[in-house]
């Protein structure tokens, strides 16, 4: 499905249960934003991250690309729990052959889906060296199952776009926000990422999955890697040593399930439940913030159990990755997504894990509104490409 041949301008599309956002990202010696367009999408389109109605999301890629004049090049961004990342470790291998079915059968053992139903994809992302000190070479192997892929690809195709690549949002989101600041979230807000050195996008020919070619993991040796957080419908996670995504998670929680709990609460409608919840926020004193007191208090539970449920998905997050071989302490989260437009969610976030959070914008979106560069930080990231 992957062409071999460079796009002047490749569409970054990113699908969430609420809405669809993509950026036409041209490059000309730096990354620069062309279009861009979001489109509301109705409920049961999307869930968790997968496709459940492709006919309805055809038509709704094939309106938001008319009305925003997009390419119909594309890239597409996948995440959800059909999807499994690991890095493998193997002994040095010269011969490619060899070391694609070392690859694949190391990733039978360590991937938790059958691979003969998955595509796989992977990339070598530098050296290594085992505890017996013999040497190695670290390997990210990516693999997603073909069903779901194909929904997602029907979709696109009713929709008479091109795709020239599926990525995993979370690698687009390392490229986009990689090289940012360290300001607070209480003492700057937003801090922007520079797009020079983004890392190199890989197109592997005859693939359906393309895994991100960032540069050689040991050649900056970090002492330590960074959590790469959006919060949208899905908290989709990423720790990265330098800009080298080495671990990724998806949970089915995020932002999306806080506005459903208010609706449930109070018999609203989604759409009405996510604009209170962006209204009340964690910040002001109930009795300041303007409409309905009861709405506005049910809004500041559900937000208040939310950010306690974001904290448990965060914590068991790093857990996870700290339990993986070599890993390196996480110091700092970087936050982007809606979520992170709630007044005072990051910081909450950031009181109750224990780790300093930044908002993180890259420098492409900087002349944008917050929402809309919170909303297109991921499309932003899959549209960027070497």
């Amino acid at each position: 499905m992957l062409s071999g041949t460079k796009n002047k301008a490749i569409v970054g599309v990113d699908i969430e249960a609420g809405s669809i956002a993509a950026t036409e990202v041209r490059t000309n010696g730096r990354p620069e934003l062309a279009r861009f367009g979001v489109m509301p999408l109705d409920s049961g389109v999307v869930r968790e991250g997968e496709v459940a109605d492709p006919e309805a999301l055809g038509e709704a890629l094939k309106e938001l690309f008319a009305a925003s004049k997009l390419s119909k090049v594309v890239r597409l961004g996948i995440a959800n729990h059909r999807v499994a990342v690991r890095t493998l470790h193997l002994p040095p291998i010269d011969d490619q052959r060899e070391l694609e079915t070392a690859v694949r059968f190391q990733a039978q053992e360590e991937l938790p889906m059958p691979l003969e139903q998955s595509v796989l994809e992977w990339q070598m992302i530098g050296h290594s060296v085992a505890d017996d000190g013999s040497p190695r070479i670290d390997v990210v192997a990516v693999a997603a199952r073909r069903d779901m892929l194909g929904r997602l690809l029907e979709a696109v195709r009713r929709a008479g776009l091109r795709p020239v690549g599926i990525d995993l949002s979370a690698f687009g989101m390392v490229r986009a926000l990689h090289g940012g600041g360290h300001d607070s979230v209480g003492a700057a807000g937003y801090v922007s990422a520079p797009t020079d050195g983004v890392p190199a996008y890989e197109d592997r020919i005859g693939a359906e999955l393309a895994t991100d070619a960032a540069p050689d993991a040991t050649a900056a040796d970090p002492g330590s890697a960074k959590l790469y957080c959006s919060l949208g419908d899905v908290t989709n996670l990423a720790v990265a040593r330098g800009s080298t995504c080495v671990f990724t998670r998806v949970s089915s929680f995020g932002v999306e399930g806080i506005a459903q709990k208010l609706a449930e609460r109070r018999t609203l409608t989604l759409e009405h439940a996510r604009q209170w919840i962006a209204h009340t926020g964690l910040e002001q004193p109930l009795e300041q913030i303007e409409g309905d007191p009861e709405v506005i208090a049910a809004a500041r539970d559900a937000l208040t159990e939310g950010s306690a449920r974001l904290v448990d998905e965060l914590r068991i997050s790093l857990e996870y990755y700290a339990a993986q071989e070599g890993a390196l302490p996480v110091d700092g989260v970087v936050a982007c997504g809606p979520g992170a437009q709630i007044p005072g969610l990051a910081d909450r976030l950031q009181r109750d894990l224990g780790q300093r959070f930044e908002l993180g914008r890259p420098e492409g979106l900087a002349h944008l509104s917050h929402p809309d560069g919170a909303r297109l930080t991921l499309p932003y990231g899959l549209a960027l490409e070497e």
